[in-house]
Parts: structure tokens; C-alpha cells; sequence
């Protein structure tokens, strides 16, 4: 797998986390217990800190970086889908961000929101708990969100990173 130090900073990457092979993280990272990171995914902190809680997945191909001002935090227990964009924000515990979403500078997506697939969550928007952030730019539907399918997803991800951490295996 691809992971980096950058001067003197190194990921810190909780042993029991699965970090795909063909996922890249670079510096000042932290990944959490039971997370995953999946293949094609880019963490790359340098001018700031990537956090990452417990059991959260950050699937295919997304890109998580940070700015100067601010770090990027995912809480426990949430769901970063495939292609997302998150820089500069937090995405508290048990949220979910659909695929292809973008969530940008100082924006907070709270604990049991969703952000839609391919929605965008511009500087300094808050998607309240419960919260439903759809469309370009995000228009906010509150009370929309279902926690079920979110807690749904966090444990096929968990479960799905345990067989992938035992079971996968290169044939080339």
C-alpha cells in the first residue's frame, strides 16, 4: 500500500484499520479502529491533519485533503462514499456522504445527516442531524435523513473490510 511520510509526519494508522493497497495516504493522517480505505482513495495530509474515527469507510476513489486554516475530520461510525471530494470540513459520527458529493471549507455535515450523491456542500454550510443535503449548490431537507440506512451501511463496510483484510489475495 501507498503510505507516505511527509518530512517529518507519518500516518497513524490504528492496526486494526484495512487500507487497500492501491489506496495512497500521506502525512499527518490518523485512521481510526475498523475503518477502511479503499482502492484508488487519496488522504493526503500535509498542511493540515486528516482524522478519521472508528469504523468509518472511505471508499473508491475519493480525496480527502485539507487547508492551512483546517483540518478534515470524519467521526465514528460514517460513510464517505466513492469519488467524494471532502476538504477543509467535518463530517461528524454517523453521517453519510453519497457518491460523487463535495463537501468544501468549513462546512459541517452532523451526526445522522446525509449528503446525496453528487450534491455539493459549499463553505460554511451546516447539514443539521437528520438533515438531507441534495442538489449543486446543497439545499437542506431537514428530518430527511434515515439513520437505519446509514448504520446499515457503516456495518457492511466494517464487515466487508474484515473479509478483505483476510481473504483478499493479488493473482498476479
Amino acid at each position: 500500500m501507498a503510505i507516505y511520510a511527509l518530512g517529518g509526519d507519518e500516518p497513524r494508522i490504528h492496526p486494526t484499520a484495512f487500507i487497500h493497497p492501491q489506496a495512497t495516504v500521506i502525512g499527518k493522517v490518523e485512521i481510526g479502529a475498523g475503518s477502511s480505505v479503499w482502492p484508488s482513495a487519496v488522504l493526503r495530509g500535509d498542511h493540515n491533519v486528516i482524522r478519521i474515527g472508528e469504523r468509518t469507510s472511505i471508499q473508491d476513489g475519493s480525496v480527502l485533503h485539507v487547508t492551512a486554516e483546517h483540518e478534515t475530520v470524519v467521526g465514528d461510525g460514517s460513510v464517505v462514499g466513492h469519488l467524494v471530494h471532502l476538504e477543509g470540513c467535518v463530517i461528524e459520527s454517523g453521517a453519510l456522504v453519497g457518491n460523487g458529493s463535495i463537501v468544501l471549507h468549513r462546512a459541517v455535515v452532523r451526526t445522522g445527516a446525509v449528503v446525496g450523491s453528487n450534491a455539493v456542500v459549499t463553505n460554511d454550510t451546516e447539514v443539521p442531524s437528520g438533515g438531507l443535503a441534495l442538489g449543486v449548490p446543497a439545499k437542506i431537507r431537514e428530518g430527511a435523513a434515515d439513520p437505519a440506512m446509514i448504520a446499515d451501511a457503516v456495518e457492511k463496510y466494517v464487515e466487508r473490510a474484515v473479509q478483505y483484510r483476510s481473504q483478499m489475495r493479488r493473482l498476479d
